[in-house]
């Protein structure tokens, strides 16, 4: 590999890593994690890298390494989680590894000794909650495509005739389409631990992944695997705890479900620290109450993970007390439905949403829209560092993609799922 000669190279790999589908901007902070992160050699190798998932000899000829050499590099990046390892009908694929979910979440699983937890758990803090950028850079636009979704507990919804639940809102029935099952660190909790905010006392091993998302982390020793009934007891734990599930942003073959708790998610966290409702997409219900039947407990106000329920009083003719009620943040609920599993009385269900909730279909859209809203699609589109017409292509596909009206265009109804049809045959 040619050496990038008289150039910060972990100013080079901000700027890459700040290219993929998670936006992140450079700081102080930024320089101290990469630096831990990675050794100058990884940092070289994910400059030269291409953006796209690409086979060992296409990296080979960009990154200017033999395969005898480069292989077992990327195989120590993917158990480091800088890299993903796909497996693609007859080989792998390799790709750069975004912030979230990516190098965060897979350092923080780690537990064979060789790394100091508490010093990664103080370097991503301090990266992510430092200052309000991050979240900013992601959601500070109004962006609809995040990596994770709600879904509503089964059970909450209201029963009414013109309400269908979907399979893809349902978790037994996500469950139930899978053959392969994993259990790993919770990265935020074992964070959380770490800087001595972790409230909830729940046990760490409470992150599950299944299907292909379950093959990569047990391949890479970030997690263990578990059978189907040990898959259903975690589920119905979270379930009992009261804990929100949230899954992979896609209709079709999830990989994951997050157990979260407002205490440790660091996205829901981002959500009351930023104000962005959107870090995680809400799903396509929303909490209403009976205030009829509602008998002013609080119980519903003190499960909501990310405070959208706060408890009123208001005076009531004739009547000794003030009477005491919860009123919802419907600009910020999730959909979850751990309130409804709170409440007593049955005042608080889920209802239908009127606006549609956007979850693309499987991870080829998500991924493409969140490229767009994010102005890094170009980067997927022409993804060669190395080529100058392939530069001169990003930077000018860059720009168009930013003018607002082609943005605009490119995420409405009408234009998207032509422009997605047109992408998929350009990478088959």
């Amino acid at each position: 590999m040619g050496h990038i000669i008289g150039k910060d190279i972990y100013r080079q790999l901000g700027d890459k890593v700040d290219g993929t589908t998670v936006r992140m901007p450079w700081s102080d902070s930024m320089r101290e994690m990469l630096k831990a992160l990675y050794s100058p050699a990884e940092a070289e190798l994910i400059v030269r890298m291409p953006y796209r998932p690409s086979s060992l000899e296409r990296i080979s000829k960009l990154a200017g390494i033999d395969e005898r050499s480069l292989r077992p590099m990327l195989e120590s990046m993917c158990h480091k989680g800088l890299v993903c390892d796909l497996w693609e009908k007859d080989r792998y694929l390799y790709m750069i590894s975004p912030f979230v979910i990516g190098f965060f979440e897979f350092t923080m699983m780690r537990t064979k000794g060789e790394l100091d937890s508490a010093k990664w758990a103080e370097l991503f803090s301090n990266y992510m909650f430092g200052d309000k950028s991050f979240f900013e850079a992601n959601f500070g636009n109004d962006e609809q495509i995040s990596i994770m979704r709600a879904l509503p507990h089964e059970g909450t919804i209201r029963n009414v005739d013109h309400v269908e639940v979907l399979d893809y809102e349902k978790a037994s029935a996500m469950v139930a389409e899978q053959d392969r099952f994993a259990v790993s660190l919770c990265s935020c909790r074992h964070e959380k631990m770490h800087l001595g905010e972790q409230k909830c006392g729940i046990d760490l091993e409470t992150c599950t992944s299944m299907g292909e998302a379950a093959d990569f982390l047990i391949r890479n020793d970030f997690a263990r695997e578990i059978s189907r009934s040990e898959m259903d007891d975690i589920m119905a734990r979270s379930r009992e705890m009261g804990f929100t599930l949230t899954t992979d942003n896609v209709r079709e073959n999830a990989g994951f479900f997050c157990h979260c708790c407002g205490c440790c998610c660091n996205l829901m966290n981002g959500i009351k620290y930023s104000g962005y409702p959107g870090i995680v997409v809400s799903s396509t219900f929303i909490a209403g109450i009976e205030l009829a039947d509602c008998n002013g407990c609080g119980k519903c106000a003190r499960a909501c993970p990310i405070d959208a329920i706060t408890m009123h009083k208001e005076n009531v003719p004739g009547a000794e007390k003030p009477r005491r009620f919860a009123e919802i943040n419907k600009n910020i609920c999730l959909g979850c439905g751990v309130c409804a599993l709170k409440c007593p009385t049955g005042a608080l269900q889920m209802d239908k949403r009127e606006q549609r909730v956007i979850h693309p279909e499987d991870s080829f859209e998500r991924v493409i829209l969140q490229s767009l809203e994010r102005g890094t699609l170009q980067n997927l589109i022409f993804d060669n560092p190395n080529s100058r017409s392939e530069d001169f292509m990003r930077s000018l596909l860059g720009g168009f993609l930013k003018l607002s009206p082609v943005k605009k265009g490119l995420m409405g109804d009408t234009l998207r799922s032509r422009f997605l049809s047109a992408l998929r045959k350009a990478t088959s």
